[in-house]
């Protein structure tokens, strides 16, 4: 393949740091590859100052963050990028703007998880993310597509949810994995068949911790569809 063909992944990451070094790894896990050279050309956005998106969507700061997505999409697209995914499940709230913005697919990480859990044949969820995800409906309305009921925490445990969130993975810290535990079994006893792991900070808790066949993980869907999009080989 020449320079002129080769197709590039761009990521727009920072969004938290972690999730994008998560990200490279999964991605690059996820590649069969002998050589350096059969593995995903791949250059990453690491703006770590883009303001915070839960922060915006829920009235709590008048900080847009989507003029700086704006910047870094472009930023990758100058860059030769062929193809963007973003790394923050929160920040698909600005989606549809910022691709009209860009001239280069951007994965769009809830519709490649959604269409993960439909061809599984599940019909009801539970969502763990953000408060800023839960409101804006990124995963209600792609399940709602589908005919997959998606429901959330309650108030009690979605405070509990962004806790761990932002003052354990963002701050860091080990995760209370009792507590994340205590509210993944409220959503499956109300009937959910599957949890989301809606918040790539969530994602970063398997880097350390073991979770079950119960919960799916948007970032490594989204992973294993930039390795396809990059024209590379999935491990099986």
């Amino acid at each position: 393949m020449s320079m002129d063909e080769r197709k590039v992944l761009g990521v727009l990451g920072g969004m938290g740091p972690m999730s994008s070094v998560f990200f490279y790894e999964l991605v690059t896990e996820n590649t069969e590859a002998d050589t350096d050279q059969e593995h995903v050309d791949m250059i990453i956005s690491s703006r770590a100052t883009v303001p915070d998106r839960t922060a915006f969507i829920l009235g709590e700061s008048d900080e847009n963050p989507l003029p700086i997505m704006k910047e870094e999409a472009m930023r990758l697209v100058n860059a030769g990028c062929t193809t963007i995914a973003m790394t923050c499940n929160t920040a698909h709230y600005f989606y549809e703007e910022l691709q009209k913005a860009t001239p280069v697919p951007i994965l769009n990480i809830g519709r490649i998880a959604v269409d993960e859990i439909e061809r599984r044949g599940i019909k009801k969820v539970g969502l763990l993310a953000t408060t800023g995800t839960v409101r804006t409906g990124i995963y209600q309305k792609a399940c709602e597509e589908k005919g997959i009921e998606c429901i959330a925490p309650d108030d009690a445990d979605q405070k509990i949810v962004m806790d761990i969130i932002y003052n354990q993975v963002k701050a860091g810290k080990r995760v209370n994995m009792q507590s994340f535990a205590d509210v993944s079994g409220r959503l499956l006893e109300k009937g959910a068949e599957i949890l989301i792991l809606g918040c790539t900070e969530l994602s970063v808790i398997r880097r350390t911790e073991s979770l079950g066949s119960e919960y799916i993980d948007p970032l490594y869907v989204l992973a294993r569809e930039c390795v396809k999009a990059a024209g590379r080989k999935l491990v099986d």
